[in-house]
């Protein structure tokens, strides 16, 4: 996936994995990369503006595997910016879903159209 679509939507992806539960840094870009292709670099600065945005706090939590891990936590802040970013993607995916398929949503009719337009 090109990077330029990737920027735009990561925000609410690693915000969207604090809803349910608290999650330390490497755990969301490990949930992440099991979708998108994402790498330390990318994830972390978003965690740090988040969190010095007020739209997670953290914490430290001891760990068994050696230092204590920090941990995220939404705030209600984030929360409410999480369902207001949710609801403008979800918008402005739809247009483009209808712009993209044009009243179907399968290949194959999109393809006989374009048979027939040009097949004419």
């Amino acid at each position: 996936m090109k990077s330029q679509f990737k920027r735009g939507i990561l925000e609410i992806c690693v915000m969207s994995f604090l809803v349910d539960e608290d999650l330390y840094g490497y755990a969301i870009i490990n949930r992440l990369s099991q979708k998108i292709d994402v790498t330390e670099n990318t994830i972390y600065p978003i965690l740090r503006r988040l969190t010095k945005e007020g739209f997670f706090d953290t914490y430290l939590k001891e760990s068994q595997a050696g230092a204590p891990r920090k941990y995220y936590r939404m705030t209600y802040k984030g929360i409410n910016h999480f369902l207001r970013q949710k609801d403008e993607w979800d918008a402005f995916i739809s247009g483009v879903y209808q712009i993209l398929n044009q009243g179907v949503s399968d290949d194959e009719t999109i393809l006989k159209r374009f048979k027939e337009r040009t097949e004419s």
